[in-house]
């Protein structure tokens, strides 16, 4: 008795399964799936009516795979839980690298900062400010004008350069700044740009109050631009402008920072502005060799 109504409950289960597969491929799976339920539990009701819950177990299970034909492995729920998780995942290792990125970075511009600050502490070492121009010698030292015309070098003596810059007379006037100062500029007036550089240099360090300070830290930053360095010499008269701005060679600094800096290529608003500088500071006072050669610079950065 029991096994017939084992049998009759399976096929029924199977009939409503049936019918409910169909209509799932027509309307809404839902509402007939809980039909189905509630028809299944009528069906237990009047196959065993006192004993809910009660079922007969085939002995043999067979599975059979009732999922219908172009239904997918998985719900589209979990298909799109999957492929945010997915997304998740891909994002979490883009930022960890991201990370990594900008801690490599920060690593160089910190490790460049420290490069920069040791090099410009050295440059610092070396440069000494610069001097003269046309009045900054006594006037048998025949200086440089303030335009920038550099007075006729001396004839040099034949043999290699260290017996040239020997050959270079030391002044003995019994004022050692000014002899050591002469002395720079001297060198420099024979195109001895680094050993005059050298000379200048000293005097910076030994006298730097001097009478001769302006125009030794001025003629320093020329030395240093007549020999090719600009970096060095824009650091020398720029130096020498901000120390000491009443200085006998302030504006012959700025004027000459200004030839510096284009030949560092910097841009034409930075030239501009030493040059509104040196006109702002010391315009009424320039010499008319200067003014032209401001108004020339001007001309040529296109300056407003």
């Amino acid at each position: 008795m029991r096994i017939a109504l084992a049998a009759a409950l399976a096929f029924a289960a199977f009939g409503f399964n049936g019918a409910a597969m169909a209509q799932a491929q027509d309307g809404n799976v839902g509402p007939r799936v809980d039909k189905l339920e509630r028809e299944m539990r009528a069906v237990q009701r009047k196959v065993f009516p006192g004993g809910a819950g009660m079922t007969v177990e085939p002995q043999i299970t067979q599975q059979v795979d009732t999922t219908p034909p172009g239904v997918p492995a998985t719900t589209p729920l979990a298909d799109l839980t999957q492929r945010v998780a997915a997304l998740e995942s891909q994002i979490q290792t883009m930022t960890g690298q991201i990370e990594q990125n900008q801690y490599r970075m920060r690593q160089l511009e910190e490790a460049f900062g420290a490069y920069k600050a040791a090099t410009d502490s050295r440059l610092k070492t070396l440069e000494t400010p610069p001097a003269p121009a046309s009045t900054d010698a006594a006037p048998t030292e025949g200086d440089v004008a303030a335009s920038g015309d550099s007075a006729p070098a001396p004839a040099k003596p034949a043999g290699d350069r260290a017996a040239k810059v020997a050959a270079v007379q030391k002044p003995s006037s019994g004022d050692a700044g000014e002899d050591l100062y002469l002395y720079g500029f001297r060198l420099w007036q024979a195109k001895f740009y680094p050993e005059s550089a050298k000379v200048l240099e000293q005097y910076k360090a030994k006298f730097p109050t001097g009478k001769r300070a302006s125009f030794a830290r001025n003629l320093l930053g020329r030395a240093y631009l007549d020999d090719g360095k600009p970096s060095l010499a824009a650091v020398a008269l720029y130096e020498n402008y901000t120390k000491d701005p009443d200085g006998e060679r302030a504006p012959d600094s700025l004027y000459y920072l200004a030839q510096a800096l284009v030949k560092l290529n910097k841009p034409s608003s930075e030239v501009c502005k030493v040059y509104d500088e040196l006109n702002k500071v010391y315009g009424p006072s320039l010499s008319a060799e200067m003014k032209a050669g401001v108004a020339k610079g001007r001309a040529d950065q296109r300056c407003k």
